[in-house]
């Protein structure tokens, strides 16, 4: 079965030229956007459609999205992204 979105564009359209953005953006497409499910990866897909300072500004949670699709992914994103920077952020006090 060949996949509906080719992972090298998504990856690429993840890219968006403003670091903010791809700090948050590229990550989770190669970490997670394969194991989405279809809807899901829809919704990124149309994610990436959007103008840079309106993801910046929802991801950053200075505005919410009207679309209920986008709201969707934004919130999976940040959850995401969240838990991979408190991984990574820990720190072992011994």
């Amino acid at each position: 079965m060949k996949a509906k979105h080719n992972f090298q564009r998504i990856r690429w359209h993840s890219r968006r030229g403003m670091l903010e953005l791809d700090l948050i953006l590229v990550p989770f497409a190669e970490q997670y956007f394969e194991a989405l499910n279809e809807i899901d990866q829809d919704r990124y897909v149309k994610l990436l459609a959007s103008e840079d300072q309106d993801l910046l500004s929802w991801l950053l949670e200075h505005a919410v999205p009207s679309d209920p699709d986008i709201f969707s992914i934004i919130q999976l994103i940040r959850t995401r992204h969240g838990s991979a920077t408190t991984n990574t952020n820990t720190t072992d006090k011994h």
